[in-house]
């Protein structure tokens, strides 16, 4: 885990907005598993991290800045059944 945690403003009100706490962010992020990793994205990589908090499961999208030995919550959501396959871990095919 990086010394430091940054949250974005949109991931903050997003989570506001989706009953979504501090604590359930962190919890996914230090129990959760890594299950795509997006090392192209601008202005640093980034990885979609699934965890389970209280039976419901939660996706957190985090930056990894490297250099200043932080990591950049860029959103959370509650994945969609409809988008992605049982479990949570890959999106379902269109």
């Amino acid at each position: 885990m990086p010394a430091k945690l940054t949250f974005r403003v949109d991931a903050l009100r997003r989570m506001f907005v989706r009953t979504i706490t501090v604590v359930e962010v962190r919890t996914v992020i230090d129990q959760g598993e890594t299950i795509e990793r997006y090392p192209r994205d601008l202005p640093y990589p980034s990885r979609l991290l699934l965890g389970f908090v209280g039976g419901r499961a939660l996706h957190v999208v985090l930056a990894d800045d490297a250099d200043d030995d932080q990591a950049i919550v860029v959103t959370v959501y509650e994945p969609d059944p409809a988008l992605w396959q049982p479990g949570f871990r890959r999106r379902r095919r269109t």
